[in-house]
């Protein structure tokens, strides 16, 4: 991609390199045009000699000798020219707190920044969400996180209950994974206050200055702004509502549960979710995002607690029927002790359109590495389960790849679930366009190519 950019034409770049060239090769032919003349016309002393056929490699016969001096030369000036340029840029390229490179850099100086590839909207919570984020950040694409506003233990249950502000942990969590800012900056906002028997005991301090900053500025939108410019953030982060909701639970027997941190703490099956208040209004701005995007992902993430709490808010769930964009659902890559025990993708994503008021997915994005680790056990989850895959491929877009971080088998790998998510946009992108440029009665959307095979490679 670097190569191709460096390669571009107009960076003006290309024509001075050659230039540079030309200046190299020029010198080097009259030094070696006086260097031939002074061979054949100056006739060396003895004890030199010795030492100016050494030098002109004269034991080396021809071509041979030409072909090596111009080979050492060439590799010396490229390697001397490149160094010799970081050593004069680093210091300028180290202060840049969105670490593009500088072919990057340049490219934008002359033909401004480049237009996003998608404009992509995440919707979840907890670290599901910022685990995706943190992998599309390092894409050309413009994204937009709307986060659940339902935590309501540690930290951020305690600074809801104090200061009656909507929950910072999972905003926080979604501001640092698309933050460029320096990295102790990422880590001070992650830093968790280690005073046991203090009122800080627990409390982080990301936590504190979204709070803090809630308080100066009259409102909790307006810190989430300000906070994303304190750590440079790429992209926005946006709750899905402002009022003060609780997430509450049904399950299979009847008894109803209050709280998402209490619900993970039960065991039995989940009947259904719901809010308290019932209809919370939509945060504005997150409705108009999700109606112009170009793709909408759900999850990964707490399935009950973490990605459907958003689509019980008025207005969401509706935005997102009514949103021409692509429609994904990521699948967990384990089961969550509590929450779904036993679920594998298809009760997940049932579950998931049963509380959106029906169907509307176009894809589904799921995990095909089951191969069983000692941290699973040791854990109690297990891979989600891929049966029964074949009674909803009719009418969505099934997409299967090795989704799990290596050091953390019980998560998602934020590269390989970036590269995933842009495969499957791309090519349903194209898969609609080309419907397009044939003749047909009536328009077709996303949600119309998903019987279409992924193509080769993809992972189906």
């Amino acid at each position: 991609m670097k190569l191709r950019t460096w390669l571009r034409p107009g960076m003006l770049v290309k024509r001075w390199i050659l230039l540079l060239a030309l200046g190299v090769v020029t010198t080097s032919l009259g030094l070696a045009m006086g260097l031939a003349w002074l061979y054949r016309n100056y006739a060396f002393p003895q004890e030199v000699s010795g030492f100016v056929r050494a030098v002109t490699l004269q034991f080396i016969p021809h071509p041979y000798r030409e072909a090596l001096m111009i080979s050492v030369g060439s590799v010396l000036t490229v390697v001397g020219f490149w160094q010799l340029s970081r050593s004069l840029l680093a210091p300028f390229l180290d202060q840049r707190a969105d670490r593009r490179g500088l072919a990057e850099i340049l490219q934008a100086h002359r033909f401004g920044p480049q237009p996003p590839e998608f404009h992509i909207v995440a919707i979840g919570g907890g670290t599901g969400l910022s685990t995706l984020l943190r992998g599309l950040k390092a894409h050309n694409v413009a994204l937009t996180a709307i986060v659940t506003m339902g935590d309501d233990g540690g930290s951020s249950g305690r600074l809801r209950q104090d200061f009656n502000v909507p929950p910072p942990g999972d905003i926080r969590n979604c501001l640092v994974a698309l933050a460029d800012a320096e990295p102790l900056m990422s880590e001070l906002f992650q830093y968790r206050f280690p005073a046991v028997g203090s009122a800080l005991d627990g409390h982080s301090f990301g936590n504190l200055f979204i709070v803090a900053m809630t308080q100066i500025t009259g409102s909790f939108e307006r810190a989430v702004v300000e906070s994303s410019r304190v750590l440079a953030v790429r992209g926005r982060v946006m709750p899905s509502t402002l009022e003060n909701i609780t997430v509450c639970a049904e399950f299979e027997d009847g008894h109803i549960v209050r709280g998402e941190s209490t619900i993970t703490q039960q065991r039995g099956r989940i009947r259904r979710i719901f809010l308290d208040p019932e209809h919370p209004e939509a945060y504005e701005p997150a409705l108009l995002a999700i109606l112009s995007a170009d793709v909408i992902v759900l999850g990964p993430g707490s399935l009950f607690t973490s990605v459907i709490p958003n689509l019980l808010v008025e207005g969401i769930a509706h935005a997102i029927r009514m949103s021409p964009a692509i429609k994904l659902y990521v699948c967990n890559v384990t089961t969550q002790r509590g929450e779904t025990d036993g679920f594998g993708v298809v009760e997940h994503l049932e579950a998931l359109e049963r509380h959106a008021g029906g169907e509307f997915v176009d894809c589904v994005l799921a995990n095909d590495n089951l191969e069983p680790t000692r941290a699973l056990e040791a854990i109690g989850v297990r891979r989600v389960a891929l049966e029964g895959l074949d009674r909803i491929r009719e009418r969505v877009r099934v997409v299967l790849r090795d989704l799990v971080n290596p050091e953390q088998p019980w998560r998602h790998d934020p590269a390989k679930l970036a590269e995933a998510v842009l495969d499957i946009a791309r090519t349903m992108k194209q898969d609609a366009l080309a419907v397009q440029r044939k003749p047909s009665d009536r328009p077709m959307s996303a949600r119309s190519m998903v019987q279409q095979p992924l193509g080769a490679g993809r992972g189906e």
